[in-house]
């Protein structure tokens, strides 16, 4: 078992209360083996409307899809990060980036698990699993199990969610 789980655990165990106010206070999430300590980021949907584009914060804020390979990151193949479009989270590396041809940046892993947040969408009659970014919650893509190994996942991500940084570049730099 996981050794942070562990120590949750024994917490738990010695002192209920306290450590279920520090869960609820930090909003702790267990995303597949992994915890996320990261307190969720609450985004002003007014200056995102004047941040981002039109279908940036379509995409990111009503669960929409661009059209398939039209994405500017669908062919990229630069080495960098590719981070959340509204709150700059790393997501995703160019080393899992390859070409599905399914017409949307295509990954077989996120960096940590803990970066996303996986969901069930039955949304337009098919069940799917939706990603969204576990600091602000934008909708990014979907995951199918279809894709190479040793992950066997498509993250199929839609390039208006995303920001790339090239590998020479810090995040935050200009």
């Amino acid at each position: 078992m996981n050794v942070m789980i562990k120590l949750l655990l024994r917490n738990i165990q010695k002192n209920r209360s306290n450590c279920l106010n520090l869960i609820n206070h930090n909003k702790l999430n267990i995303h597949i083996g992994a915890i996320n300590m990261a307190k969720e980021v609450k985004i002003d949907k007014e200056e995102l409307k004047k941040r981002l584009t039109p279908l940036q914060y379509h995409v990111t804020q009503e669960k929409g899809t661009e059209r398939p390979f039209s994405g500017c990151y669908n062919k990229m193949h630069d080495k960098g990060l590719y981070v959340c479009i509204v709150c700059e989270q790393p997501l995703f590396s160019s080393d899992t980036k390859y070409d599905s041809s399914c017409g949307w940046p295509a990954f077989n892993d996120v960096l940590d698990q803990g970066k996303v947040k996986l969901s069930p969408d039955t949304s337009g009659g098919r069940i799917r699993t939706e990603v969204t970014c576990s600091t602000c919650g934008s909708h990014l893509g979907h995951v199918f199990g279809d894709g190479p190994p040793p992950t066997k996942k498509r993250f199929c991500i839609n390039s208006a969610s995303l920001s790339f940084i090239p590998k020479d570049q810090k995040a935050g730099d200009s």
